[in-house]
């Protein structure tokens, strides 16, 4: 349907039409029209409307179809059992299929979008690299264990700061100097840990080979346990 103003115009000539401008895409630059068009493997991060948790989602996308999904997430505890779904809802789908699927949770929903916005851009961690990655390259995020890298500080003016999760793992002591000043840290891998323990190691000997040192942790004069001290 046109309406009457248009109908009485006159035709003009369009003129050159290029197409879209081409976007770099696993070693290659494409032109991309179609859904199919797009592949890509990045990450994205989105938040829920009150900001209480946040999710980080990595998808490694194959023309245009989510061929794995890496869904992290943090800060909220129902927001475990949304990743657990999404897990699920994620892989098989187009993007734009995804961007349009209720992912359970704001911040799996909101993650979704702002790695939509990466990948028809041509703005993904692959962009560059001739093939992209492989099915699976998103565990390599993981490291050993497979378990996310977390960071978790606690802070008072009246008690100081308290070092509970490293990228290192679960920080079990913190050393602190004359001043009082934290020097270093004592921390257990759970990962390595629970590798050990599920292949028969006896479970105090495999914290005793998952634990290890950080900073000028043997120099320290005093340690503390940041959880109950």
């Amino acid at each position: 349907m046109y309406s009457h103003e248009v109908e009485q115009m006159t035709c003009v000539a369009k003129g050159p039409n290029h197409g879209p401008a081409p976007i770099p895409q696993e070693g290659k630059w494409t032109q991309a029209k179609e859904i199919k068009d797009i592949c890509g493997l990045t990450h994205g991060v989105g938040w829920c409307a009150p900001q209480q948790g946040a999710c980080k989602l990595t998808l490694n996308v194959k023309d245009g179809v989510i061929q794995e999904a890496l869904v992290e997430t943090i800060g909220c505890t129902g927001m475990t059992h949304s990743a657990a779904m999404a897990a699920e809802i994620l892989t098989g789908k187009t993007i734009l299929e995804a961007m349009n699927t209720d992912l359970v949770c704001d911040a799996i929903n909101t993650a979704m979008r702002e790695l939509f916005l990466q990948i028809v851009y041509g703005r993904t961690q692959t962009a560059f690299s001739e093939g992209g990655l492989p099915i699976g390259a998103g565990l390599e995020d993981l490291g050993k264990g497979l378990r996310s890298v977390c960071g978790t500080m606690f802070s008072t003016l009246e008690k100081g700061p308290r070092y509970l999760e490293m990228a290192e793992g679960y920080v079990n002591r913190i050393g602190l100097d004359e001043n009082k000043e934290i020097i270093g840290y004592e921390f257990i891998s759970l990962g390595k840990m629970m590798d050990a323990v599920k292949k028969g190691v006896d479970a105090n000997e495999a914290l005793k080979k998952a634990t290890g040192t950080y900073g000028r942790f043997a120099d320290a004069k005093s340690y503390i346990d940041p959880r109950h001290e």
